[in-house]
């Protein structure tokens, strides 16, 4: 298993966007405040396994072509780049709506396995990491010391395994303070639009680090 030399920066990136108060994240706030934390933790172990599902569909299926294609490994990084402020931007403009949502979750709880069903598909098809997969992750690889896939694989797998630490973080605290959030919408909205903020500010840098790597 070849293990890319920015491993660290990586990391640093993950968690960037792992923190980002995005469809995953709010998702799992939204079971806590409204069901409380044991919900939260099962949302979490649902998304996580959907979030890696994803991962891994886009290593196999990108992981060949981003190796031996200089133009498509370009050109993704700058589809993902302008995707992700457009994703911010959209976040930021539906803030309203979203904390609305995060506070009416229906009358009826989710058992562990719906709970466990929900969060999967979340992940599966969350735009925030179909996006980081696809256009952020493949900027750690190094395409000359081995198969791109396998890279692709174990960075997608560590970006699963921080994903749960953080997002069952967000859900226990969430869930204890589940009042406090509920109480007041405008602290859910401030929470999706920093998450946007986030978004913004990454699509900028992979936009440019596109740039660079196409003026180098």
């Amino acid at each position: 298993m070849v293990i890319p030399h920015r491993i660290w920066e990586y990391v640093a990136a993950a968690m960037v966007i792992i923190l980002a108060p995005g469809p995953s994240v709010l998702f799992v706030i939204a079971r806590a405040v409204a069901w409380g934390r044991k919900t939260a933790v099962f949302t979490v172990l649902g998304n996580v396994t959907g979030a890696f599902t994803l991962s891994a569909l886009v290593a196999v299926g990108f992981g060949p072509i981003l190796q031996r294609s200089e133009i498509i490994y370009n050109a993704v990084q700058w589809a993902g780049g302008l995707y992700l402020v457009y994703l911010g931007i959209d976040a930021i403009r539906q803030r309203r709506d979203d904390a609305h949502d995060m506070t009416n979750q229906g009358p009826i709880q989710p058992g562990r396995l719906r709970s466990m069903r929900d969060g999967f598909w979340v992940g599966a098809l969350n735009p925030k990491g179909l996006v980081f997969y696809a256009a952020v992750l493949p900027q750690f690889i190094d395409r000359d010391r081995g198969s791109v896939t396998a890279q692709l694989l174990l960075l997608g797998a560590i970006f699963s395994i921080l994903a749960l630490i953080s997002d069952g973080s967000w859900g226990l605290l969430a869930g204890t303070a589940r009042n406090w959030l509920a109480t007041d919408a405008k602290r859910l909205e401030r929470l999706r639009a920093t998450g946007g903020t986030v978004m913004i500010t990454l699509g900028t840098l992979v936009i440019i680090a596109a740039l660079r790597h196409a003026l180098s």
